[in-house]
């Protein structure tokens, strides 16, 4: 799965700023080419960061459709399928179309806080159900419940289960898989300040929220840690430093829509119970750009 290797983007769902906060497909084919212009490796769609739990199934076909077509191949095209009903995840992974799909990422279990062998069958059954292969997502800050690097090894010996997105921030449990994983075990990180730590000790990439509004600096680091470059892949870390914590001050992607919207890529439009950015952070935001 070496096309998974360096930055993928976590895309946000533009939405249009009327009362109904419709997607905006337009901006959607906008935001595509300006990641990709900006030289990221791919996209994912659907995930945490599209706001998934507020689009419709029918939006979610829609946006998956687009995003296919506009594409066109250019890069590959990871999907978010994820939940706390494991029948329910294989239901929507049997629904959808999949075709052109390069692999499913698969948010671990929220609100249940299952046990680790919870967490294992549940994954153990969306990978016999998933027609592409499997990326685990590991963020405890939305699910309260961890993947401990005991259950993530465990996991990877499934045949279909290919990596992690690991958004756990604990060094010391990112170096455990890093040091016992398959080689061909994809270790993907998941928070964007920890990309060049992880690179050192062997993640393949990341999967970025701030390369949505900074693609070009951001896909320049991810490569130039993949390349051993670890002066220049630090000096564009450190960057980000004071625009980072700005991204989540009021929840992701409210931050993110913001530096897109002062980019003029799309609205700063999200959806209920999120709501826009403060006045406060929106100008914060736009001086440091």
């Amino acid at each position: 799965m070496d096309n998974l290797r360096g930055t993928g983007v976590a895309l946000v769902t533009p939405f249009t700023p009327t009362p109904d906060r419709a997607v905006d497909y337009p901006a959607l084919r906008r935001l595509i080419d300006f990641t990709l212009d900006g030289g990221v490796e791919y996209l994912v769609i659907n995930g945490t960061t599209a706001e998934s739990p507020t689009l419709t199934t029918e939006e979610k076909a829609e946006i998956l459709r687009v995003a296919k077509e506009h594409v066109a191949g250019r890069v590959p095209l990871v999907y978010g399928i994820g939940g706390n009903d494991t029948a329910a995840v294989e239901r929507t992974i049997r629904s959808t179309d999949l075709t052109g799909i390069a692999a499913l990422l698969s948010a671990s279990p929220y609100y249940n806080k299952p046990t680790q062998r919870g967490i294992v069958a549940h994954y153990q059954r969306v990978a016999d159900a998933s027609p592409v292969p499997v990326l685990l997502y590991n963020v405890p800050g939305r699910t309260s419940s961890n993947l401990t690097a005991a259950t993530t090894l465990e996991l990877a010996k499934h045949p279909n289960i290919i990596g992690i997105k690991e958004a756990s921030g604990n060094l010391e449990q990112c170096i455990a898989i890093a040091a016992a994983k398959p080689d061909d075990f994809l270790l993907i990180s998941g928070d964007d300040m920890m990309t060049t730590s992880l690179i050192s000790f062997g993640a393949v990439g990341i999967i970025s929220v701030l390369a949505n509004a900074f693609p070009r600096s951001f896909s320049d680091m991810t490569r130039a840690a993949l390349a051993g470059d670890f002066p220049a892949a630090s000096k564009l870390l450190f960057g980000f430093v004071e625009l980072n914590p700005l991204m989540y001050e009021e929840s992701n992607p409210v931050g993110v829509k913001a530096a897109l919207a002062a980019q003029s890529l799309c609205a700063d439009a999200v959806r209920l119970p999120l709501v826009e950015g403060s006045e406060g952070l929106k100008a914060r935001i736009s001086a440091l750009l």
